[in-house]
C-alpha cells in the first residue's frame, strides 16, 4: 500500500476523482490517508470527510512566510507517512525545500499541454484566457511531477483537448477537466502506487504491467 496525501485550496474536483478511483480499487494499490488544505471551509475537505477521509486545515495564514508553512505542510505528511504528495488545485506556494523532501513523489496536474501556457501566473482560468487569445486549436493537461521549476517537472502523462468555435475559458476549462485532467489523475496515481514509473535524466519512463504469475 501506498500511502497517499493530497494537497488542496478549493473544490476539489480532481480530488473527487482520486476518491471515486480509490472506491472502485484503481488507484493501484494506494490508499489516501490524508486531505490538507491551505484554506479552511473548502469543499474538498466536506468531499474529503464524506469519504471518510482525514481532512485537515494547514492555513498559509497561520505562517509568516513561504519556508515556515513548507516546513509544517512536510512534517504533516511525514508523521502521516505519506509516501506520494498529490497537487490537487493547490494554489499556496511551498519552498524548494518541500519538493527537496519528497523527490519525485509529488504529482501535479496542470490544464495545458506543458511546456506551453506553463510557469507562473499560468493557473485556473488563466490558463485558458491565454490558450483562446493565442488562438489554439488543440489544449489539453498535463501531470507531472513537481520540482523547483514552476509546472518544469518530468512529464508523466498529457491528453489534448480540442479547442472549439466559440469557447469562453469557462467552457474550455470545463471540457479540459472532464476530458483530460479526470482521467489523466488517477491514472498516473495509479502507475506510481504500481511502481511502473521511473525518471531518468528528467524523463520519465513508464513500464508495463506485470505479467500475471510473474
Amino acid at each position: 500500500m501506498v500511502s497517499i496525501g493530497v494537497l488542496v485550496s478549493g473544490g476539489g474536483t480532481n480530488l473527487q476523482q482520486l476518491i471515486d478511483a480509490q472506491a472502485a480499487g484503481k488507484l493501484g494499490g494506494g490508499v489516501i490517508r490524508t486531505v490538507i488544505s491551505s484554506k479552511p471551509g473548502v469543499y474538498a475537505l466536506e468531499r474529503a470527510q464524506t469519504a471518510g477521509i482525514e481532512a485537515v486545515t494547514l492555513s498559509r495564514k497561520d505562517y509568516p512566510d513561504v519556508e515556515a508553512y513548507s516546513q509544517a505542510l512536510a512534517e504533516a505528511l511525514r508523521q502521516r507517512g505519506v509516501e506520494l504528495v498529490v497537487l490537487s488545485g493547490f494554489l499556496t506556494i511551498t519552498s524548494d525545500s518541500f519538493v527537496r523532501t519528497f523527490p519525485n513523489r509529488i504529482v501535479n496536474v496542470h490544464p495545458a499541454l506543458l511546456p506551453a501556457f506553463g510557469g507562473k501566473g499560468c493557473y485556473g482560468l488563466h490558463v485558458h484566457e491565454a490558450v483562446l487569445e493565442r488562438g489554439c486549436k488543440i489544449t489539453g493537461a498535463t501531470v507531472h511531477f513537481a520540482n523547483e521549476v514552476c509546472d518544469g517537472g518530468p512529464i508523466i502523462l498529457q491528453k489534448a483537448v480540442e479547442v472549439k468555435e466559440g469557447d469562453t475559458p469557462e467552457t474550455l476549462q470545463r471540457r479540459v477537466m472532464e476530458e483530460a485532467e479526470w482521467q489523466l489523475l488517477p491514472q498516473a496515481v495509479s502507475l506510481f502506487c504500481q511502481e511502473r514509473l521511473t525518471v531518468r535524466d528528467g524523463v520519465v519512463h513508464i513500464a508495463p504491467p506485470a505479467v500475471k504469475g510473474e
